[in-house]
Parts: structure tokens; C-alpha cells; sequence
């Protein structure tokens, strides 16, 4: 082997920084910020980049100023007072102008730049295109967001373009795993940067579109700078979105980085990850959701059976009142209160008969003239009750008749029947026992007449006097001499004339 010097890493390493060092020991250096980073340590890091290159940039804590009281690129002093360091308002996109050395870190064998002074250079070329874009596409209404469109609930067939073997895909499938039901999922491989990953993400959309197979399409790309992302801010994906048939998810980027697809896409995840969070629920939250619905259906179901069982209980109630049972029931309360009734009616009949019987005896014993009349009247009357003794008789046997014959006719086989057989005896015992009590009365008023009657004592030789008026004679005080008086004897009447009245 020949005499040739081997280097160590290190050795190669610190070779190298001491000759970059020393070739650029103040560099001034324009360039774009993009990847820009703030640790907890206090530094910021950062990278410096145009059209084709790239710069690693480091800005230590201990070199930056709480306020700058001169301008660093012209030496200008600010007389309206001191301002905020430039490090407070750096951000991605922003044209810079930073001076300081080159170094080697030699932990990841790159050089970069130590930054020492940074000012504004004003806003790089990319975010101006991006802003112009912006505001152009807004004018046409892609960000709108009465357009924009719903995603499915817990869709079956999802369609993702994105590089196959990114992070990105595989965090996204990592955590569609866990989530939602049984789905297809179709990965449509593509370039996610560079000047090639425009047409072929276009293509990509296009033959998810024609063959109609998917529910949703899902963009999605891990994070990177603006040069990184531009595929996803070209007009032409972002009117390829603008026009989808189906509703588009787009995760493109960290939750900082904000493309045109992005803010044209029906809904914006801040990851992949996010994007299938957003798509399907976690299987925790569909078994609660289960539980849920399984208890309201559990509910429901006892709700209805509730109203079935009172349903049901009120056409037992129904059925009852109205069952043949419970109408013989009310027939026969209805024939014991007529039995009652007609009880009652004839007890009353023959109060009032009785005493009718005793007014016409009062009478007779007051007007003793009267007798044969009220004897007829009486005969009259005691002919009368018997016949409407007999006739309500009849009209109850009649009725009797006509309850036996329909409850015999009746459906259920009803035992008491009998007993209103036995009423029927009871009521017919009843009204001869009456009628044969009527009879006993009207004989002992009978022989009461008999007994009263003025006439009997006329066949004993007695007789009546009366006055011309109709009255008796039973006093002297009753006549005065002159007076013309008719005898009453056995067989017809003597009219006298009062000569003289003597005292006995």
C-alpha cells in the first residue's frame, strides 16, 4: 500500500472546520427561513435557503439582544427609541439577511452558519407566490366554506394518496387500526415534493374519481419546509380538489404548516395522524355509543310493554264489564229490586186501602143515614182491590214468566235460576197471604157495619125519627111542638106532627 495519510473522522473533521473557519471567518448570507425551530434551550435553528441550496443556521441565545438600538446592515441609529430583536419575529418564509462564521458541527459532519447579526431582507419569493395564490383562489370561492362537504361517518372504502413509504402513510394506518369498523383502505402512491409530484398527485385524483370505488379521498404528507410542501400549494391540485365528487380530507405538514390544498379541502387535519382521528371514532367511543343506544332500546322496549300489559288490563276490565256473566248479574239485581219494589207497592197499596176502609167506616159511623150506600161502596171497593190483586198477580206471574224463559235461554249455565223460582213461590204466598189478610180486614169491618147498622133495631119494634131537614131526633131539645116529624119503622115511614113535648 502506498505511503498515503488516513485521516480519522474527527481528524477529517477538524481539518476541515479549521480550513472553513479560517477561509470565511464573517460571512454575510441571503437566504429564505424555512425549518425553523425554538428549543427550550433558548437557541434558534433554522436553515437558509433559495432556489437550489441549502444552509444550516444557528442562532445562540447568549448572542442575541433583548432590544437593537441601531440598525446592524447600515449602522443607523433608531432615534424613535430601541426595537425588538429581529428574533422575536422570525418565521418561515421570511427573506433574511444574516452575517456571522462557518463552522463544522461534527456530530452530524455538516457545516453551518453561527449566526451573529440577522435582519429582515423582506419576504421570500415562495411566500409571495403563496399569497398570491391565496388571494386569487379565494376570489374563486375555494374557500368557501358553503362548500365545503361533511365527511362520511365511519366510511368503508377510503381512498389515500401518498408516498408509499413515508411516515406519514404508516402513522396514518398505525392509528386507522384502532379505530372505526371493518374498512378498505387503498393507498395510491405518489412523489409528495419535487417538480414530478404535481401531475402525478393529479393523476392519482383522476383515477380514484373515475372508478368511483371510494367514499372519501385523503391527502396526506409529513412536515417539511415551504419547498417541501410546494406540491401541495400548485393551482393545479388545489382545482383538482376544488372539483372532487367526493368529499376530501387533506393532513398535510405538521399543524403549522398550511398549504392551498389544504385550505381548498372540504376538511383539514393538522397530521395524518389527526386525519384518521377525524375519519373514524375510536372503538372506546363506539362501544360507549353501543351501550347507549342498547340502554335507550332497553328503555324503550320496557316503555312498550308497559303500555302493552296496561292495554291489556284495561280490555280484561272492558271484556268483563261487558261478559254475559256480569249482565245476569244485573239482571237478576235488577228483578230483586222489582221484587223489592213490588213488595213495597203492594204493602203501600194496601195501606192506602185500609185506610180508605177506615175513612168510609168513620164515615158511616158519622152519617148512620148513609149506611147502605157505603155498605155498597164498600162491597164496590172490596171487589175492586181483589181484582187488582189478581191483576198485578197475573202481571208479576207474566213477568217471572218472561225472566225465567230468558235466563234459561241464556249462554252460561246459571244455577240461581232456581232461585227465582222460589221467589216466584214467595211472591205468589206473599200476595194470597195479603189478599186473605184483606179479606179477614173487610169481614171484621163487615160485622163492625153490621153491628153499627141503625136499621137492625127496627126489626125489634124500635124506630127513627127524623126532622124534615134529614136530621135525628135524639133529644127533646131536637123538636118543638109543630114541628112535622117522619117515624122510621120495620116496613116504611109515619109522618107526625109534635103536639106537646113532656119530660120523662
Amino acid at each position: 500500500m502506498p505511503d498515503v495519510h488516513i485521516f480519522s473522522v474527527s481528524a477529517l473533521t477538524a481539518a476541515v472546520k479549521h480550513s472553513l473557519e479560517g477561509a470565511f471567518p464573517f460571512v454575510w448570507v441571503r437566504g429564505q427561513v424555512s425549518n425553523l425551530s425554538r428549543p427550550a434551550s433558548g437557541h434558534i435553528y433554522f436553515s437558509l435557503k433559495d432556489e437550489s441550496c441549502s444552509l444550516a443556521a444557528v442562532w445562540f441565545k447568549g448572542s442575541r439582544k433583548a432590544e437593537e438600538h441601531f440598525d446592524p446592515l447600515t449602522g443607523e441609529v433608531y432615534e424613535d427609541g430601541p426595537r425588538p430583536n429581529p428574533a422575536l419575529r422570525l418565521e418561515n418564509g421570511q427573506e433574511v439577511i444574516c452575517a456571522g462564521r462557518l463552522t463544522v458541527y461534527g456530530a452530524r459532519g455538516l457545516y453551518q452558519i453561527v449566526v451573529e447579526i440577522c435582519a429582515s431582507g423582506g419576504r421570500g419569493r415562495l411566500h409571495e407566490e403563496f399569497e398570491h395564490l391565496r388571494i386569487r383562489l379565494s376570489g374563486l370561492g375555494y374557500f368557501s366554506l358553503d362548500r365545503k362537504r361533511s365527511l362520511p361517518e365511519n366510511p368503508r372504502r377510503v381512498a389515500v394518496v401518498t408516498a408509499p413509504g413515508g411516515a406519514a402513510v404508516h402513522d396514518f394506518l398505525r392509528i386507522a387500526e384502532g379505530r372505526g369498523l371493518a374498512s378498505f383502505i387503498r393507498i395510491f402512491p405518489i412523489p409528495v415534493q419535487g417538480e414530478n409530484a404535481p401531475p402525478k398527485i393529479l393523476a392519482a385524483m383522476q383515477r380514484i374519481f373515475v372508478e368511483k370505488w371510494a367514499e372519501v379521498l385523503v391527502l396526506i404528507r409529513g412536515g417539511g419546509s415551504a419547498e417541501d410542501l410546494w406540491a401541495f400549494n400548485d393551482e393545479r391540485v388545489a382545482a383538482a380538489v376544488f372539483d372532487a365528487p367526493i368529499p376530501v380530507l387533506a393532513g398535510i405538514g405538521h399543524e403549522v404548516d398550511v398549504t392551498l390544498a389544504d385550505m381548498t379541502a372540504d376538511v383539514r387535519a393538522a397530521t395524518p395522524s389527526h386525519a384518521a382521528q377525524l375519519l373514524w371514532p375510536s372503538r372506546e367511543e363506539l362501544s360507549r355509543r353501543a351501550a347507549f343506544f342498547e340502554h335507550r332500546l332497553l328503555q324503550a322496549e320496557k316503555r312498550y310493554m308497559e303500555g302493552l300489559r296496561l292495554r291489556l288490563a284495561e280490555l280484561l276490565r272492558d271484556l268483563d264489564w261487558r261478559s254475559p256473566r256480569r249482565l245476569l248479574d244485573g239482571f237478576r239485581e235488577r228483578l230483586a229490586s222489582g221484587l223489592r219494589l213490588l213488595y213495597s207497592a203492594g204493602k203501600l197499596a194496601l195501606e192506602r186501602k185500609s185506610a180508605r176502609l177506615e175513612t168510609c167506616l168513620s164515615a158511616l159511623s158519622a152519617a148512620p143515614q148513609s149506611i147502605k150506600p157505603g155498605k155498597e161502596r164498600v162491597l164496590y171497593l172490596e171487589e175492586r182491590l181483589i181484582q187488582a190483586g189478581r191483576c198485578v198477580l197475573a202481571a208479576r206471574h207474566a213477568e217471572l214468566d218472561l225472566t225465567a224463559a230468558a235466563l234459561a235461554r241464556a249462554p252460561l249455565r246459571i244455577p240461581a235460576v232456581s232461585s227465582l223460582d222460589s221467589v216466584e213461590r214467595r211472591l205468589s204466598v206473599q200476595g194470597r197471604q195479603r189478599l186473605l189478610d184483606a179479606g179477614h180486614i173487610l169481614e171484621h169491618a163487615a160485622l163492625r157495619l153490621e153491628a153499627r147498622n141503625p136499621h137492625a133495631p127496627l126489626e125489634r119494634g124500635y124506630a127513627l125519627v127524623r126532622r124534615h131537614d134529614g136530621g135525628f131526633v135524639t133529644s127533646m131539645a131536637d123538636t118543638s111542638p109543630g114541628d112535622v116529624l117522619r117515624v122510621t119503622v120495620r116496613d116504611g115511614d109515619i109522618p107526625v106532627r109534635v103536639e106537646e113535648a113532656h119530660e120523662s
